[in-house]
């Protein structure tokens, strides 16, 4: 009888050989990625490593590579391979867990490792009864059938067990389409939708707003479909100038109101490691640019009365409350902080008042026309990388199966137990035989106990 040749192309699909292959080139490429960094300017690839270099980099796009076509042609390769050889070895695993282990010949049950014989005091009916009944009473659940003149009877767990590996094939192509769903190559070349998924960055200025971001892939606009606005922007810095910490308060502002976020305000406090998520888009507090210029909050005690505005140094500048005058005129820094400011102000009513202030301090002013409370502070703006990535939720479920398919894979088996009641010599006896799997010393412990119970179950 000739066996049926099988297409060549579904034979390497089936090999173990093209998925480890696959692996390592994958596990190469992702190194590369790590060392070179992704989705930077142009700028900065020809300044790391030169103008030749940098256009080839460019052209392999190994500056995005995570979204390059021959990536993602890896990934799909490679999910093919896993699909493949998980069609061609689940259905003899089918065939194994539904067997019939009742035709198993009990001249196999003399030969199995684990084998223990008992010597039964009751008929072979009783006999059967009594141990079909205590291993229910442990969870295992039998079946029987007449055989060689005595009982069969048979037990199992675990079955599923065996499709642990499976389970973590699945894992990682649910993980990977999570990865494809969520990439701004997919979303602009496959979709043609470039708000579906993307990573990008903005930079907005202190009291300022956007309604878009600049992709990382092509610097085009993309909207966000909804407003965020930087309200303050504040910085800590270590005593030999370096920053420390910072932080945005920022605010998503939807026709025209500012939106009750997730802490039940309006405001979310931005900083590294605590990112604000909207509508599936989150912000990560990334970076930051100081200006020259400086963020005035002015405010009449007497009467109310609030302005906030941007001005630069040197200049006067009249406030739209009557008659107020103010400026900067002299400034002290340490590297690019301001430290204290000198402000000129005047109401045109006396003397013009002249004072420092340290950055970012109230100062109250006390003049014939009322009573002031100045804030001024250098401007900055708030650097935000911005990520919309719809396939998270694919990658979170697939790690999930993954950790679950490893632990069925590793720790749990399917485990087979026998029980053949028959006479022999004149004498009525219980053959008990098991197998597992995996585990085959865990299983013998629990084999062992098993019939240490039985045994005082029928004395």
């Amino acid at each position: 009888m000739t066996t049926r040749k099988k297409n060549p192309i579904w034979t390497l699909f089936t090999s173990v050989k093209l998925a480890l292959f696959l692996l390592f080139i994958l596990a190469a490429t992702s190194i590369l990625g790590t060392i070179v960094q992704q989705n930077q300017p142009a700028a900065r690839y020809v300044q790391e490593y030169g103008e030749n270099m940098a256009n080839i980099l460019q052209m392999f796009d190994i500056t995005d590579m995570y979204n390059s076509w021959w990536f993602l042609s890896l990934l799909g390769i490679f999910s093919l391979n896993l699909i493949v050889c998980s069609l061609e070895r689940i259905p003899n695993v089918i065939r194994i867990v539904k067997k019939d282990n009742l035709t198993t010949k009990t001249e196999r049950l003399r030969k199995m490792g684990l084998r223990k014989s008992l010597v039964l005091s009751v008929p072979l009916e009783e006999g059967a009864r009594q141990v079909s009944l205590f291993l229910a009473s442990k969870g295992w659940k039998t079946e029987q059938r007449e055989k060689d003149g005595g009982v069969l009877l048979f037990a199992q767990k675990g079955g599923w067990t065996r499709f642990g590996v499976y389970i973590v094939h699945l894992s990682i192509l649910i993980i990977l389409l999570g990865a494809v769903i969520g990439s701004p190559t997919f979303a602009r070349k496959i979709l043609h939708k470039p708000d579906f998924a993307f990573k990008g960055s903005i930079m907005i200025p202190e009291s300022k707003k956007t309604n878009f971001i600049y992709s990382f892939q092509n610097g085009e606009k993309i909207d966000l479909g909804f407003t965020v606005q930087c309200n303050f922007f504040t910085i800590e810095y270590y005593n030999n100038g370096m920053p420390k910490t910072y932080l945005s308060k920022v605010s998503v502002v939807e026709n025209g109101k500012p939106v009750i976020l997730k802490n039940g305000t309006t405001v979310h406090d931005l900083k590294v490691n605590k990112p604000l998520t909207y509508k599936g888009i989150t912000f990560y507090q990334s970076s930051y640019q100081p200006y020259s210029d400086f963020l005035v909050l002015l405010s009449n005690k007497s009467t109310n009365e609030k302005q906030s505005l941007i001005i630069p140094a040197g200049k006067q500048v009249r406030s739209k409350m009557e008659k107020v005058s103010f400026g900067i005129i002299n400034q002290e820094t340490r590297g690019e902080a301001v430290q204290r400011i000198k402000i000129w102000f005047t109401d045109n009513k006396a003397t013009p008042a002249t004072f420092w202030t340290n950055n970012g301090q109230k100062a109250i002013i006390k003049r014939p026309s009322g009573e002031y409370e100045m804030t001024v502070k250098q401007l900055y703006a708030t650097g935000l990388q911005v990520t919309k990535d719809p396939g998270v939720w694919f990658v979170y479920t697939g790690c999930g199966m993954m950790l679950f398919g490893l632990f069925t894979a590793f720790f749990m088996s399917h485990r087979k137990i026998y029980a053949f009641v028959h006479e022999e010599d004149g004498r009525h006896g219980i053959l008990f035989a098991g197998s597992a799997h995996k585990n085959k010393v865990g299983f013998e412990k629990v084999f062992t106990e098993l019939i240490d119970a039985f045994k005082q179950h029928i004395t």
